[in-house]
């Protein structure tokens, strides 16, 4: 059983930064592959980074290049830096946990994720 809290989002205008985290509590954090999503009014819920619990990473195309996901096993805590952010990167995002085996971009739709956090806001202004 893992729970999951995110902070760190907000509002910031166009082309600012922000770093989300995501405090886990229970046993074997390391051996979960973590992700992030989001879900932006209206719109479906959407895959933005995994890093996964051998350390590779993956993007969805959207924010490949401007976001940076990371973990710190020790601390139990995922990160989420965001940087260059558009109107269009607003949402509520989302951290979750997969002790799931994944390959390609299965990650992506949810799925596989059985734990996951209450979100926190984070909106763009142009």
């Amino acid at each position: 059983q893992v729970y999951l809290v995110e902070s760190g989002g907000g509002s910031v205008q166009s082309g600012g930064s922000l770093r989300l985290s995501c405090a886990a509590s229970g046993d074997s954090y390391s051996s979960y592959s973590m992700a992030w999503f989001r879900q932006a009014p209206g719109k479906e819920r959407e895959g933005v980074a995994i890093i996964y619990s051998h350390g590779r990473v993956d993007y969805s195309d959207d924010v490949k290049g401007r976001f940076t996901i990371s973990r710190e096993n020790a601390q139990k805590t995922l990160y989420l830096d965001m940087t260059s952010l558009r109107p269009e990167d607003t949402a509520v995002y989302y951290c979750a946990a997969s002790n799931w085996r994944m390959s390609g971009s299965a990650w992506s739709t949810g799925g596989a994720f059985a734990y996951w956090g209450q979100g926190t806001q984070v909106i763009v202004s142009s």
